[in-house]
């Protein structure tokens, strides 16, 4: 018999954290918004987005985790509620997505580095490959390293901001609001890359259940850990900004790559040595984050595979760890190729391609409670069918809008990386046959 995946005993505390960095890991990254969409824009979508996206994702991720506890969740959930070939293109959208999403991480590590550093482009992409080295590592020794590291990598990312808030208070001098947008745009054009980046910032509910199948009693844990970490991120992001706007302002400048950052705002506010604890907490946000990431992204692969819908090279576990060693070796491998793209060009492509995976999310789960009505939930979104299809209406129409708001360039590309969904299908199916059984 060869190797299996290792089941892991974690707490609810760690899966917590886990989930809290999937999700968010600190606010780094929203600086960017602030300057192209306005404060007014930022604050407001900070606030409002999560009941129009997050949480009704959140929700409906908790009912379907608790449902279907299997590996590679997300896949797992739409193959069943709608057939093998939307659960493939669930699967391979999203993994395109992800791949994505994990190199803009280390491109924005590097980046606050680099504010400091002031690296050539070589130096950047050694600090990269240096940091995807490091993780790779970590990822293979399995899923309790990664919920050790991001524990204490929270806690590093978070602490920064208990002083960050309370001098930004103490040196409130303006409305954090005004204005609402930028001079001489319109509402429509202030949305922008901050609504892509918002959705970004609250996207990642759906992740934590890619490692179920490594975990004991993730029908239970994970619903919680999301219960739990939906308000705390909230907070997590509206509370610094409104507190550095109201205090710093300045918002024309604010920016994760230069001009003014969380880490400029703790020198401002708290001297150097706050500017560096809250450097190394955007450093160590951005690792926690690329170290989850390279986790959950790297499972779906790793499943399709078993279904006889990928490559059965991606299958292949550690024989003495037990995790897809080759999925996570190959992920990592591109993104040592990515890491050379600027931030704001991978969030466009990288959120383009996640709303059509979210789209399917929503859907399966209404189909799911249509088909099998009887399917034990231990978490139920309340209000019956009805109600759960009536809080999907609006993250739909958030993931039909993120479409359209970026300009035709992004839409291509995200376009291309759609269409790629069906003719992997076509070509996997025919080689290796898929759920009705393999071709030798």
């Amino acid at each position: 018999m060869g190797a299996q995946l290792k089941k892991a005993e974690l707490k609810l505390v760690t899966v917590f954290f886990m989930i809290f960095v999937l999700c968010s890991s600190g606010p780094y990254g929203l600086e960017d918004m602030v300057s192209s969409s306005g404060p007014g824009m930022t604050l407001l979508l900070l606030l409002l987005l999560p009941f129009v996206w997050s949480i009704p994702m959140g929700l409906v991720c908790s009912e379907l985790g608790s449902a279907i506890p299997e590996e590679a969740g997300h896949y797992k959930w739409v193959q069943r509620g709608l057939g093998e070939f939307w659960g493939f293109q669930a699967g391979w959208w999203w993994t395109l997505s992800v791949v994505v999403d994990t190199a803009v991480y280390a491109v924005l590590a590097v980046d606050y580095a680099n504010a400091w550093l002031n690296l050539a482009p070589l130096g950047r992409w050694l600090l990269a490959a240096a940091i995807i080295a490091i993780f790779t590592y970590i990822n293979i020794r399995g899923i309790e390293a990664v919920g050790i590291s991001d524990t204490v990598f929270s806690l590093i990312v978070l602490l920064p901001f208990v002083p960050l808030v309370v001098l930004g208070i103490i040196h409130w001098q303006g409305n954090p609001f005004v204005p609402f947008i930028p001079e001489g745009q319109t509402v429509f054009e202030s949305l922008g890359l901050g609504f892509a980046i918002a959705l970004w910032l609250y996207s990642g509910y759906e992740s934590m259940s890619t490692m179920a199948g490594e975990i004991r009693n993730p029908q239970k844990l994970i619903p919680r850990g999301i219960l739990l970490a939906m308000p705390f991120i909230i907070a997590v992001y509206f509370i610094p900004t409104v507190v550095g706007l109201g205090s710093v302002g300045e918002w024309e400048s604010w920016s994760s790559s230069e001009g003014i950052s969380f880490v400029e705002l703790g020198s401002r506010l708290g001297g150097p040595v706050l500017g560096i604890l809250i450097l190394i907490g955007a450093l160590t946000s951005n690792l926690a984050l690329f170290n989850s990431y390279l986790a959950s992204g790297t499972r779906a692969p790793y499943v399709m595979a078993e279904d006889n819908l990928f490559p059965k090279l991606w299958s292949k576990l550690h024989p003495k760890f037990g995790t897809p060693y080759i999925s996570i070796l190959i992920m990592a491998g591109i993104q040592a190729l990515l890491v050379t793209g600027s931030f704001d060009q991978l969030i466009l492509i990288d959120v383009f391609l996640l709303m059509f995976s979210y789209i399917l999310i929503f859907i399966a789960a209404i189909a799911l409670r249509i088909k099998e009505p009887g399917l034990e939930r231990p978490f139920r979104v309340p209000m019956g069918t009805a109600g759960l299809a009536a809080i999907s209406v609006p993250p739909i129409i958030c993931a039909v809008i993120a479409l359209f708001t970026n300009g035709v360039e992004y839409m291509i590309a995200g376009a291309l990386g759609a269409v790629s969904g069906p003719i992997a299908y076509i070509l996997f199916k025919r080689l290796y046959g898929g759920l009705s059984g393999s071709k030798g």
